[in-house]
C-alpha cells in the first residue's frame, strides 16, 4: 500500500537516486542535496512500505502562487495513480496554507495535469522571478518545450 508523507532530511539520498535518470534526460531540473534540504518542508513522498517510489515538491513563490515541481514516480510504479495522489495532496496542502490564486506546473506531460483540473496558460504570464530563478539553470533554457499550466485556487 502506498502512503504519502512529508519528506525528512534522511530521505534526501533516496530522492536523489530516484530522480537521477529524469535529471540526466533533462526532464526534471537538478537540485543539489543542499537545495533539497533547504526546501525539505516542500516535499511530498510516496512510499511502498519503506521504499521511496515517488516524490514532488509544492514550492511556495508568494501568498498568491505555489508550484508543483520535481514530480517523479519510479518507472515500476507508474500508471497506478501515485502521481495524481501526490498532486491532490499538494492541492489540499496549498489550500491549508492559504495560497490565494494559483498552483503552477511546467511540464512535458500536460494531459496528466489537465485531468487534475489544471488549465494551460501562456508561459509569458509566468512571474519573472520563476523564470530567472529556476529556468535559467535548465539545460533546455531558453528553448523550452514545457507547457505551463495553472490550477485555480478560486474554483
Amino acid at each position: 500500500m502506498i502512503k504519502l508523507s512529508k519528506a525528512k532530511i534522511s530521505d534526501i539520498a533516496d530522492m536523489q537516486t530516484l530522480v537521477a535518470d529524469e535529471v540526466e534526460k533533462g526532464v526534471i531540473l537538478y537540485r543539489s542535496e543542499d537545495e533539497i534540504a533547504t526546501n525539505i518542508r516542500s516535499y511530498i513522498l510516496a512510499k511502498d512500505e519503506n521504499k521511496l517510489v515517488g516524490y514532488m515538491a509544492l514550492h511556495i513563490h508568494s501568498k498568491k502562487l505555489a508550484e508543483v515541481r520535481s514530480l517523479v514516480v519510479n518507472v515500476d510504479y507508474r500508471d497506478k495513480g501515485i502521481g495524481a495522489d501526490m498532486v491532490r495532496f499538494a492541492i489540499l496542502e496549498a489550500k491549508e496554507l492559504g495560497i490565494e490564486e494559483n498552483i503552477l506546473s511546467l511540464t512535458y506531460v500536460p494531459d496528466f495535469f489537465i485531468k487534475l483540473g489544471f488549465k494551460e496558460i501562456n508561459k509569458e504570464s509566468i512571474p519573472d522571478h520563476k523564470i530567472w530563478a529556476d529556468c535559467i539553470k535548465c539545460i533546455h533554457f531558453p528553448v523550452c518545450n514545457e507547457v505551463a499550466l495553472v490550477y485555480s485556487m478560486k474554483e
